[in-house]
């Protein structure tokens, strides 16, 4: 059985970042070690949350794992809270990423402003993470901050792959806006390889209102897909694929919860595409 661990927070409620990627991943067959990089009694979003920094922790856990030989297929992350939780990620990359896929959805930022703590520097060290990746995943503002391009609502397609060609000199070799619209009823994904110099594109039809934590769903499924030898692109469109059906699930159920999308309802799903 192939090995992922995922870097990124603990929201106690919510239905993000680690309580997403755990069950996500385990349910496409793959073993899913877990790095918490925070514990939060719920997400951001929600009013009056605790924090507890785990950065202490990380560095502990990370040299009792080279202690004991531990190897991992993949390494994925996701929110990190400050610049030193990215140096420490930096060396973990090094440690145990040699042999490893490395997969960094930069969760900092959406709808043209960073997350609430970041300070303005914090995209140039979330750069730096991104120059040890295989693949990059961020949404359109996180593009921008990281290359420090300008932001744009209105934009056509010659501006992605900008962005795009921008963020493959980071050194990733393969970068995926998330995102995208090009027509008013439809969103996806472009995405550039930058070995072998081909863009792929894929939409599906948009659903209206805002769902938390679909990000993470769509870069777990990346990241389980990619472990399951789907290729980069088909695993970039049944994360689409997959996102979108948790999506509905939500709008269906008139009991929903706001904070969250209704994932483990859509998860027969995503097992009957994997062919599980």
């Amino acid at each position: 059985m192939k090995r992922i661990v995922s870097i990124q927070d603990i929201s106690d409620i919510g239905k993000c970042s680690l309580t997403a990627a755990l069950p996500v991943i385990s349910a496409m067959g793959v073993e899913c070690a877990v790095l918490p990089t925070a514990v939060l009694s719920a997400h951001s979003q929600f009013e009056g949350f605790t924090f507890r920094d785990l950065t202490d922790e990380m560095t502990a856990t990370a040299e009792h794992w080279k202690r004991l030989g531990l190897r991992f297929d993949a390494v994925y992350t996701g929110y990190l809270g400050s610049p030193r939780q990215v140096d420490v990620v930096r060396g973990f990359f090094d440690d145990f990423g040699k042999d490893a896929k490395i997969i960094v959805d930069p969760a900092m930022a959406d709808f043209g402003r960073l997350y609430s703590g970041f300070d303005a520097d914090f995209p140039r060290e979330m750069a730096r993470l991104c120059e040890g990746a295989d693949i990059i995943l961020p949404n359109i503002t996180e593009a921008c901050l990281l290359l420090g391009a300008e932001y744009r609502e209105e934009y056509d397609r010659e501006y992605i792959r900008s962005l795009l060609r921008g963020l493959a000199q980071l050194g990733a070799s393969v970068c995926a806006i998330t995102g995208v619209s090009f027509e008013e009823d439809k969103l996806g994904i472009v995405s550039y390889d930058s070995v072998s110099g081909e863009y792929f594109s894929y939409f599906r039809e948009r659903c209206p209102g805002v769902f938390h934590g679909t990000g993470d769903l769509f870069a777990s499924t990346v990241a389980g897909a990619v472990l399951n030898n789907w290729s980069i692109p088909d695993a970039l469109a049944l994360a689409a694929d997959y996102t979108l059906e948790c999506i509905k699930y939500t709008i269906a159920d008139k009991n929903a919860n706001w904070y969250g999308v209704n994932f483990e309802q859509a998860i027969p799903y995503l097992i009957h595409r994997l062919g599980k």
